[in-house]
């Protein structure tokens, strides 16, 4: 994970004009909800990926939520679609930042970014996944 930029500087809507700031991820949640009897209980997924994902402050506006904790953070994400930029209630970017006294500067120490998924959706990653740390565990063999 790395941040170029001040992440706070992002508000509650989202504007053009924070595209400098970049948030680079190298895992990815993927969740989904599974009926169990009568309740829905959430299945997670946390994926390592070789190349990060690169999500730009333009397409982040800052969720208003009073039930953090100080210095956390949750933005709603957008995806760009030609020209326009529309709402994905499927993601979320979870932020921690801590404050150094000496520096004087708030420090990323950790991200979550969670996507749901479909049951189906959930099903093939988690079956890629396992193919992928199977061919990775061959590979480590020889």
């Amino acid at each position: 994970m790395k941040l170029t930029g001040n992440i706070l500087d992002i508000k509650s809507k989202r504007e053009d004009r924070h595209a400098g700031i970049a948030l680079s991820l190298d895992k990815v949640e993927y969740v989904t909800y599974k009926k169990d009897g009568k309740y829905y209980q959430p299945f997670n997924l946390v994926e390592d990926l070789e190349t990060p994902i690169v999500i730009t402050g333009n397409c982040l506006a800052r969720k208003a939520d009073k039930h953090l904790q100080e210095g956390e953070y949750d933005f709603v994400v957008y995806d760009k679609e030609g020209d326009d930029y529309v709402l994905n209630e499927n993601k979320l970017l979870s932020v921690l930042l801590v404050y150094d006294e000496e520096e004087q500067q708030h420090i990323l120490s950790s991200v979550e970014y969670t996507v749901v998924v479909s049951n189906e959706e959930f099903k093939q990653l988690k079956t890629a996944s396992h193919k992928d740390r199977m061919s990775n565990k061959g590979k480590k063999k020889r």
